[in-house]
């Protein structure tokens, strides 16, 4: 038999609707009468028995929810009874908006100046260049969400086999902690630093703000969550408007020399690495934002509602920190308020002092606060990813793993202002890298081996018998990770390919990673089908 030929018959089997599966297989029988907070759990008769958390003991929280109208659903699907009969695609598009128009986004483009030497022009290039291929998976996966109801971490069983998508659950659960740590940190610095003849803000207690804040938001799920992410970038964009207007009375902006060869082409990388990483850092949470749109909602609106979304914040916002940066390098004092308080110390230089002063420090502020928009996705996917890495985590509600995820995060964070900041930030720079890995592999299980969005039966969702094990997965983030190992450049671990690139060495991890990734996918997942037929 050709592989051609056994490919087809391999995607009719994809393509088989729910119908002739449940014909098939008619032993496997399903309870119908599922409410919306019920969770599945596999009997010893290999059946799926419901058990809905109002029957556990956690059951009160999502009872007190429901009181508060807060969102009491999990990871099970959402089907189209409960969906919003609503098409408008501004809520994808804002959702983003909002979580990128973020000091996160502004800091990250400080390195390319500070840290990789690389002129505003390089910069400005790499940014545009890279934050594009970081942030096309994002707005594709977010379609998934509308068409088929599934969190992402659910329709990763799918895409990569349900155990290869419950490792990505647990990664993704240390992501969403780990970055609320980095963006907590870095606005606590900046709080302190805010009226510092005075009474200024412990370090502790700006952390306690902004989790607090965050906690406020995330509690109430979903339509909360979408109306704050509305309306939350306006007071971050005023603020960048007003180091736009102050990097121009300084004079303090320069250009750059355009510089090349080996050690620019390293640095380039390196720091498209980061940019990258940053910019896909959401493809793993891509569905859980869009699963209450009805399927009949144009998909090109929703692709491209979510490019747009992502794209202006992300160029405006690394592009206004590049151009901040450049002028650290052309001012001593600039550049000293950065090598204490790194971006936020340079903030605060371009606001207050010689500035705008008082005004200067509110901003500040309001910049500082803007941390609490790019932690809300974190803290509710943290919810979504725990109950879908094991069917027990499912049966306590998502509201109470919400607020385990935003306590780990002010229980790390505070002593991480005083000891090992720098640590977490190297750290959760390098977790960027398993997103390739997975964008690698989801991407070739869709376009090579599914095709339609047909071929998935969301019934199956949490049926350990119909969906793909992920063994070809499973190979494929191995074998991915020892690539990313050989092309990572970070300041704890440098590779032995990416030392080979100019005189500082460049990041290839994430190209190398994806790319070895796919290729062990696409060579098992056949061998997977045929022999397991799954």
């Amino acid at each position: 038999m050709s592989y051609e030929q056994y490919n087809s018959d391999n995607n009719n089997l994809y393509e088989m609707t729910s119908t002739s599966r449940r014909d098939l297989e008619a032993d496997i029988s399903y309870d119908k009468k599922v409410a919306s907070t019920d969770t599945y759990s596999l009997s010893s008769q290999n059946d799926y028995v419901v058990e809905t958390s109002e029957e556990t003991k956690l059951g009160f929280f999502n009872r007190l929810a429901s009181r508060l109208n807060a969102e009491t659903k999990g990871v099970e699907p959402v089907t189209e009874d409960e969906k919003e009969q609503d098409e408008s695609v501004l809520n994808a598009a804002s959702m983003w908006f909002s979580a990128n128009m973020v000091i996160a986004a502004y800091a990250l483009g400080g390195l390319g100046p500070m840290v990789y030497k690389l002129n505003f022009g390089t910069s400005v290039l790499v940014i545009i260049f890279f934050s594009i291929l970081g942030l096309l998976p994002v707005a594709f996966f977010s379609i998934f969400g509308s068409q088929l109801g599934l969190r992402q971490m659910i329709l990763s069983r799918y895409l990569i086999g349900n155990v290869t998508a419950r490792i990505f659950a647990l990664i993704n659960v240390i992501a969403c902690v780990g970055w609320g740590v980095v963006n907590t940190v870095v606005s606590a610095q900046l709080l302190n630093m805010v009226n510092q003849y005075g009474d200024n803000m412990p370090l502790w207690a700006g952390c306690l703000v902004i989790v607090g804040c965050t906690v406020l938001v995330t509690f109430f799920g979903y339509k909360i969550i979408h109306a704050y992410e509305k309306f939350s970038w306006i007071p971050n964009f005023f603020v960048f408007l007003v180091i736009i207007g102050r990097l121009k009375r300084s004079g303090n902006f320069v250009l750059g020399e355009w510089t090349s060869g080996p050690t620019t082409a390293g640095h380039v990388l390196s720091f498209g690495s980061a940019v990258f990483g940053f910019a896909t850092g959401w493809t793993t949470y891509a569905s859980d934002y869009t699963v209450y749109m009805p399927k009949n909602v144009n998909k090109f609106k929703v692709f491209f509602s979510v490019v747009a979304g992502l794209a202006f914040p992300l160029f405006f916002c690394m592009i206004l920190g590049a151009a901040s940066a450049m002028g650290a390098v052309h001012d001593p004092t600039w550049a000293e308020y950065y090598e204490k308080n790194a971006m936020g110390g340079l903030t605060y230089a371009i606001l207050v002092p010689n500035s705008v002063h008082g005004f200067g420090e509110f901003c500040c502020v309001l910049l500082a606060m803007s941390t609490v928009a790019n932690n809300i996705p974190n803290m509710y996917t943290i919810a979504l990813s725990m109950q879908a890495m094991y069917e027990p985590f499912a049966k306590v509600p998502r509201v109470v793993w919400t607020m385990c995820g935003n306590a780990a995060t002010l229980a790390i964070c505070i002593p991480a202002c005083y000891y090992f900041d720098a640590f977490m930030e190297n750290f959760m720079n390098s977790i960027g890298y398993y997103l390739a890995i997975y964008s690698g592999m989801a991407l070739t299980e869709h376009f090579v081996f599914r095709k339609s969005f047909n071929a998935y039966i969301v019934e199956d969702w949490n049926n350990w018998r119909r969906l793909p094990i992920g063994i070809a997965g499973t190979s494929g983030l191995i074998v991915g990770a020892f690539g990313v190992a050989l092309g990572m450049d970070q300041t704890y671990w440098v590779g032995e390919i990416s030392r080979r690139i100019g005189e500082y060495g460049g990041d290839i991890g994430f190209e190398l990673g994806a790319s070895w990734a796919f290729l062990v996918y696409i060579i098992l997942r056949p061998l997977e089908i045929k022999y397991l037929g799954r």
